[in-house]
């Protein structure tokens, strides 16, 4: 599952991460959460994940938001159901046709580049 942007959305140039977990609710383990990572990378890599799996991924992007008060601005846009930037959900499930294309998974240098390209994005914002 992931959020459908608008091909103009600032949304997508944010970090990403991945959560993966089970399908069933009756599997007794904690989900993984890993990331950053660019929109691209994170999508491809989990659907490479869990392609053949019974798992579920969902890419969503990482807030990099500075202080408390941030945060809980955040939390009450949440609490509220509030979503300023309108995005839809989108689910992939294997029954369905999957509306993005992530592409084939980065390799390990390409994701690391990533890392560098999104650290100089967060050591940049200015609040």
């Amino acid at each position: 599952m992931t959020l459908h942007l608008p091909p103009d959305s600032p949304v997508a140039n944010l970090p990403w991460i991945i959560t993966i977990g089970a399908l069933d609710d009756n599997e007794e383990w904690e989900p993984l959460v890993c990331g950053p990572y660019e929109r691209p990378h994170a999508l491809a890599l989990a659907q490479a994940v869990v392609a053949d799996e019974d798992l579920m991924a969902v890419v969503e992007p990482l807030l990099p938001l500075a202080d408390a008060d941030a945060i809980r601005a955040e939390v009450d846009l949440a609490k509220t159901g509030g979503d300023p930037d309108d995005l839809e959900a989108e689910t992939f499930d294997d029954d369905e046709p999957r509306h993005t294309t992530p592409g084939r998974p980065p390799t390990q240098a390409e994701v690391r580049e990533g890392f560098v390209r999104i650290a100089a994005k967060l050591t940049s914002v200015r609040h």
